[in-house]
């Protein structure tokens, strides 16, 4: 879970992933609708994960399932596995 400032409650997801033998089986679609079924009945006001720019098969599924990709926000990675930090 995660807590966003003008949303409020919302469910982070990490990564979602079918492999390439099992896809257009709607397998991504049922995996998606369980992660948005599940945020719902835990009182989350969104769901909000990352996808790459080069991705657009990934996009246009996205968009097809309902979601906002925006072009705003950035990852900003701070990795603390090395020396001095």
């Amino acid at each position: 879970f995660a807590y966003f400032t003008w949303s409020g409650r919302s469910l982070y997801l990490d990564d979602l992933f079918v492999r390439e033998a099992y896809r257009g089986q709607q397998i991504g679609k049922r995996l998606l609708g369980a992660v948005v079924d599940f945020a719902a009945a835990e009182g989350c006001k969104k769901v909000r994960w990352q996808v790459s720019r080069w991705n657009t098969a990934a996009q246009e599924f996205y968009k097809k399932f309902g979601a906002e990709i925006d072009d705003v926000e950035l990852n900003c990675d701070l990795r603390l596995d090395r020396d001095g930090h």
